[in-house]
């Protein structure tokens, strides 16, 4: 598949590949749409409303605006845009400083749930990156294999749309206007969640955690999510189930001690527990995973 051009005097010019994916890849897949670069040769706005899509691009020169859920970002060189095109939105170039842009269209079965956890993790549609560079490297790899002939390439187009995400999550982490402020939450949760990893096998609670660290129970709800994106029970659970599943494997304890050995005494609660999170029930786990 070779690339594009795509010439208009008037609008844009812009070097690009429709691609279009196994019909493995779009069951299965994060899988790519299209991607390109443009430069725009005169301002002019592009509005798109209702695509199964999601745009990710980033702003190698100029300048421009983008709209969407009623929100103006004015985006400069070195900014980004991660967005749900299912959605209406508007991209603009300005008139004083025509921007070029690197782009890239794609979509996936899980991708709405991907885009939701960005958003909540604090992730904007727009915003200033301190990985261009990266970004920039892995849409080079993305376009480069999209127009080769690659026996295995949508896994490849795979690894690489998922690497740009990872990105954005990692990025995302940093957005939210309601972090507390650097060097106050998160000097003050690393020594609680310490104690939470060395301590899960005992009776924990929020209320117990608070009074021991001096500490607002609802704030240390809020920031411990922030931090490290789970709230401090399902922290506890998430340790609790793993210790589980090494015991259910690597030892003869019962289902109860091992319940009792992660902190859960009930051993009717330990096994609702585990099968809530793992989908079978402990014996079914340590039968399944049986040498």
């Amino acid at each position: 598949m070779s690339p594009s051009m795509f010439q208009d005097q008037s609008v844009v010019l812009a070097n690009r590949i429709l691609y279009t994916a196994s019909s493995f890849a779009r069951a299965n897949l994060i899988h790519l749409q299209e991607i390109g670069e443009s430069e725009a040769l005169k301002p002019h706005t592009s509005r798109r409303k209702g695509l199964l899509s999601y745009l990710f691009f980033i702003v190698l020169e100029g300048a421009g605006t983008v709209g969407c859920d009623g929100t103006e970002y004015h985006l400069k060189q070195g900014d980004c845009v991660f967005l749900d095109c299912r959605k209406p939105y508007f991209q603009r170039a300005e008139a004083e400083r025509l921007w070029r842009l690197k782009w890239v269209h794609f979509y996936g079965p899980n991708m709405n749930g991907i885009y939701d956890k960005y958003l909540q993790r604090g992730g904007l549609p727009c915003f200033t990156s301190r990985h261009m560079s990266e970004y920039e490297h892995l849409l080079d790899e993305l376009y480069g294999i999209a127009a080769s002939d690659l026996y295995i390439r949508d896994m490849k187009i795979f690894e690489k749309l998922t690497a740009i995400l990872s990105l954005l999550m990692e990025e995302s982490w940093n957005q939210s206007s309601a972090k507390p402020k650097a060097g106050t939450g998160r000097r003050e949760m690393q020594p609680i969640k310490d104690y939470i990893d060395q301590h899960y096998r005992e009776r924990l609670t929020l209320e117990g955690l608070s009074e021991q660290f001096f500490i607002n129970k609802f704030y240390l709800t809020r920031v411990f999510k922030e931090q490290y994106g789970i709230s401090i029970n399902n922290y506890i659970q998430q340790l609790r189930i793993t210790r589980a599943k090494l015991l259910l494997r690597f030892s003869e304890l019962s289902i109860e001690n091992v319940g009792r050995e992660c902190g859960i005494d009930d051993a009717n609660y330990f096994s609702r527990v585990f099968k809530k999170v793992e989908e079978v029930s402990p014996w079914e786990f340590r039968r399944m995973w049986a040498r």
